[in-house]
């Protein structure tokens, strides 16, 4: 059984913000967004954690391992550095759509995205160390199969853009539906999904079903760990297994 630590991360007040006391240029807005992205990334990498970048004023982080103390230190980096502040809630669960689900009930029970009123809040339960496990977490990094002879080298930018992301928007939709899991576009023709325990045949039916739909064929690695990096690190020798060999579906033992 998994035990996913999850936290939802918010930008308070952003929408106001970003036209108060007028419309802001969207270069400005973009550069915040990418800029904080690439600071939680390395905050929560630092301790082990992934953060995912989901619709830039919401990100989405594996953050097993992480205490409350680690939280409010995040928290008050980006406070002092950025014109913004977040909102931090935290939650477990035996699949990561549960856990993504009580902290985002947690974070909406402390006010609206849009309340002005409602600022750094940090909500939630971590995992205690006595109950970490060293399969809390699992992770498939999933990529296009030759995306580079099928799409980069032989299609414009933005029509292999297109054909990655229908792959992406495939997989995304079904995982989520058949397992509760999470999956998210990690750049190039690459997926990284947070998942409960499934074997390797579900990561097969989820590779079929992608081909099916949207005629985009995946691979993937898959690998288990305590925290995030460790579980990310055995995917991607996972993964490269697949490559070497292959092989669709390769689960880190």
């Amino acid at each position: 059984m998994t035990n996913t630590q999850v936290t939802h991360v918010q930008i308070d007040n952003y929408g106001p913000w970003t036209v108060t006391p007028e419309p802001r240029r969207e270069v400005d807005l973009q550069t915040l967004q990418s800029r904080l992205y690439a600071d939680l990334a390395q905050l929560f990498g630092n301790r082990d954690g992934y953060v995912f970048f989901s619709r830039f004023d919401n990100m989405i982080a594996v953050t097993n391992g992480l205490d409350e103390r680690d939280h409010a230190l995040i928290q008050k980096s980006v406070g002092n550095r950025y014109p913004v502040t977040m909102s931090l809630s935290v939650a477990t669960g035996t699949t990561p759509a549960s856990a993504l689900g009580t902290a985002t009930d947690q974070l909406q029970a402390a006010g609206s995205a849009q309340d002005e009123g409602r600022r750094e809040v940090l909500r939630g339960q971590t995992i205690d160390e006595e109950f970490r496990t060293d399969t809390d977490v699992q992770l498939a990094h999933f990529d296009v199969d030759d995306a580079t002879g099928k799409y980069t080298d032989e299609l414009n930018e933005f029509d292999t853009f297109i054909q990655i992301e229908q792959g992406y928007a495939a997989l995304m939709k079904y995982m989520r539906e058949a397992h509760d899991s999470l999956s998210f576009f990690v750049g190039g023709d690459n997926v990284i999904a947070v998942c409960p325990s499934l074997d390797a045949d579900a990561y097969h039916d989820a590779v079929e079903h992608v081909r099916e739909s949207v005629d985009v064929e995946l691979k993937v690695g898959v690998g288990r760990g305590r925290t995030a990096a460790d579980a990310g690190m055995d995917a991607k020798h996972a993964l490269e297994s697949c490559r070497a060999t292959g092989d669709t579906v390769t689960v880190h033992e």
